[in-house]
């Protein structure tokens, strides 16, 4: 299987493929993402999630902030379960989401712990990582305010996707912080 034109293995592909099934199920019950787009789980959701891993292919531990439906951090978790050393630290503080991420994680062998925590606290509980990710959780100011502590004590690097008021928000953010 290609998946944004690079080749994973059949285990992997069986890994998405399942977590497909496994949103799909849980999205019915829970709001995970927005109904207009639950169609659209491979090319808008998982896709879309698993660039990020290709700017990072190697092993290394992630934090994903926000992780409600599991974009983009149960997605990198599975590319990440056939490297030894991968480990996606997921946060949640809806209760009802982290329950899902924890099936998520658990189902599809996928290398990963659901950290049922606000944001906030997440930076004085959480070990150190080399990555942090976020999608659809805020703009890009308070993103870097929430992964600060990891990008300055550890030298993380932040992986946040965003939409199309992208340079407006990379324009706003220059004004406070410093980043490439």
């Amino acid at each position: 299987m290609m998946l944004n034109g690079r080749s994973v293995s059949r285990e992997t592909q069986e890994r998405l493929e399942h977590f497909a099934t496994l949103f799909s199920k849980w999205a019915k019950t829970i709001n995970l993402v927005a109904p207009s787009t639950l169609n659209e789980i491979w090319q808008r959701h998982i896709a879309d999630s698993a660039q990020i891993f290709q700017l990072s292919p190697e092993p290394s531990k992630w934090i994903d902030l926000g992780s409600g439906g599991g974009f983009p951090g149960v997605v990198t978790a599975i590319l990440l379960a056939e490297l030894e050393d991968g480990w996606v630290h997921l946060v949640e503080s809806n209760h009802k989401k982290a329950a899902f991420l924890r099936v998520a994680l658990n189902e599809t062998g996928a290398r990963g712990s659901v950290h049922p925590l606000r944001i906030e606290q997440a930076a004085h509980e959480l070990p150190e990582c080399q990555r942090v990710s976020a999608r659809a959780l805020a703009d890009l100011d308070q993103l870097l305010s929430y992964s600060s502590d990891w990008m300055v004590e550890t030298e993380a690097r932040g992986f946040f996707h965003k939409g199309r008021d992208y340079r407006r928000e990379v324009s706003e953010a220059r004004s406070r912080w410093d980043f490439d």
